[in-house]
């Protein structure tokens, strides 16, 4: 089971985020990396939600997001800013890897910032393929370069930018 970060480290993290985000447009990040209305979104270690509710604000009442993070205080987080925006197509999941999402159900799956603290990546990415679509984006960014872990994981690059790497299920 992969184990949380103190929670100190987790405000100190969601501040960083705060900042970053004050500087940066999350949303349309999102919007150009191909996020629509109407798509189901799972953010895999969504943190305090930095992605998260712009994601959910793009896909609209007719997507979901799910926010899924180990951590109790990124939970907390998620659902309070969810709450504060009205955003009712928000879902959030306590988990270190199993989703509980059905197989196949996910538009576009999100790892940012998160697959380099994860103690058992190829069970992350198993998980995360099973519950893709077929031809389903997982979009991944991150200090450090997992790619080769995904292509051998059955991921296929799609897409990089200097920001991002975008790999589908084919």
């Amino acid at each position: 089971m992969q184990k949380s970060m103190p929670n100190l480290w987790f405000r100190l993290m969601a501040l960083e985020y705060r900042i970053k985000s004050r500087s940066k447009n999350a949303e349309q990040e999102l919007q150009a990396a191909g996020i629509r209305r109407g798509m189901a979104v799972l953010d895999f270690g969504c943190g305090p939600g930095r992605y998260t509710i712009p994601a959910a604000r793009i896909v609209g009442r007719e997507g979901v997001v799910h926010a899924m993070d180990v951590h109790p205080l990124a939970i907390r987080f998620v659902q309070k800013k969810a709450e504060e925006e009205g955003l009712s197509n928000v879902h959030a999941i306590r988990s270190d890897c199993q989703t509980r999402l059905e197989s196949d159900s996910m538009d576009v799956v999100l790892l940012y910032d998160a697959l380099h603290d994860m103690e058992d990546k190829e069970s992350v990415l198993r998980e995360i393929y099973r519950v893709l679509k077929p031809e389903g984006r997982l979009l991944y960014k991150d200090h450090t370069n997992l790619v080769s872990l995904m292509l051998s994981s059955g991921f296929c690059l799609s897409r990089e930018t200097p920001a991002q790497f975008a790999l589908t299920k084919y």
